[in-house]
């Protein structure tokens, strides 16, 4: 009996992608990119790994611990293997095109996780996204949503919902308060659990320093989730706070304009990497989250020039797993041969875009990623294809 070596094992939630998915995701990447040039999206193409602190720096403790480290070789310094592409693109508006309007910018590449981020999700997805910058209109936020619903709808899903939130709703009730990070990180938590006698005991441990009508504002938030009716509903209970105001009269314009899929609210879900600052959405299909995005104006800080932004991003490795899986692609099936006619036949199909499988002597009956529905074949001294009954 052969002996299997745990060394061919590879690490948990990072797998192989065999060849009918890889042609799958290889086919939505191309889609998704054709589309964000549609909406005059430039490619960029960050590198995998970055000195420690480009990539991390004002990004939050999450991103921190979702990043592998490791040490370079060459210099010494801490190197980070990217866990999310945002910040990298945020530096290369920045730093090397540093234009003085509008830049859109997309993507297309894998990212490496510490951990996944949800049962039986990869540690490695294949991370598809697309960022405006220099804008900071709500005409950004709707582009982004915009797009990633064409993105999405082109890849074959249908029966799409998007839920938004305002991350200026918390922090305007939170105003004027000064919280370390793991009491923010509790509220926060709390909010998205909807969990009342966690934050309940919270906010009591801040009782002197949060108004009580900013208090009762939070746990209001508990339960100002549905459809559009939420928005009215919170402004009746929530505070009449500036900040408060310009989120539900942006998540209401934002609304206005998704009139071919269901809109829902979650005003208490902050879920998403710390650098949001204004509009999130969540874009929900086939049973799962299938994108993320919003806006995130203070991205681009710590590069030294602080741009509005707006953006979202998808795993294309998550996307493809709860889509039906693609048929076998047709080809034509021809001898193998060195035979000048056969040879100019065959290069003709092939420049033609047609997918020709020349079949090795010895292995006409074997199957693989391709279902030949045609032989090219010889009659009377010419190459033709027939098509197989």
């Amino acid at each position: 009996m052969p002996v299997w070596s745990s060394s061919w094992q590879l690490p948990d939630q990072i797998a192989d992608v065999l060849p009918s998915e890889a042609r799958h995701i290889e086919e939505l990447r191309r889609l998704f990119l054709d589309t964000a040039r549609s909406y005059g999206y430039e490619l960029v193409m960050p590198p995998l790994l970055e000195h420690l602190e480009s990539l991390l720096t004002g990004t939050g403790e999450a991103l921190d611990l979702q990043t592998f480290k490791l040490v370079d070789q060459l210099s010494g310094r801490t190197l980070g293997l990217r866990a999310d592409t945002t910040p990298q693109v945020a530096r290369i508006d920045a730093h090397l095109l540093n234009r003085i309007g509008v830049a859109r910018l997309c993507y297309c590449g894998p990212v490496l996780h510490t951990r996944a981020d949800r049962p039986h999700a990869t540690r490695e997805p294949l991370q598809f996204g697309a960022e405006i910058y220099g804008h900071a209109g709500l005409e950004a936020d709707l582009e982004a949503q915009l797009l990633a619903l064409d993105c999405l709808k082109a890849s074959g899903v249908t029966d799409l919902m998007v839920d938004m939130a305002d991350v200026r709703i918390v922090a305007s009730l939170l105003a004027g308060t000064r919280l370390d990070a793991p009491t923010l990180a509790r509220i926060h938590a709390a909010l998205a659990a909807k969990d009342a006698s966690e934050l309940d005991s919270l906010l009591a441990g801040l009782e002197g320093r949060l108004s009580a009508q900013a208090r009762e504002g939070m746990k209001a938030l508990l339960q100002l989730f549905g459809d559009e009716h939420v928005l009215a509903e919170a402004e009746k209970v929530l505070p009449r706070m500036p900040g408060v105001h310009e989120a539900l009269h942006n998540l209401k314009q934002l609304a206005r304009h998704l009139t071919d899929v269901r809109v829902s609210f979650d005003l208490a879900d902050l879920r998403g990497y710390a650098y949001y600052t204004g509009t999130r959405f969540a874009i929900y299909g086939q049973g799962a989250e299938l994108a993320r995005g919003g806006r995130y104006d203070e991205v681009g800080a710590v590069f030294g020039r602080n741009r509005p932004a707006a953006g979202f991003s998808l795993d294309l490795k998550e996307l493809v797993s709860v889509l039906p899986p693609r048929p076998l692609r047709l080809s034509i099936c021809a001898p193998w041969g060195d035979e000048p006619g056969l040879r100019a036949a065959i290069d003709g199909l092939r420049a033609a875009g047609e997918t020709v499988t020349c079949i090795l002597p010895g292995h006409e009956h074997e199957a693989n990623e391709f279902n030949c529905d045609r032989d090219l074949v010889q009659t009377a001294g010419r190459w033709t294809v027939q098509v197989r009954r």
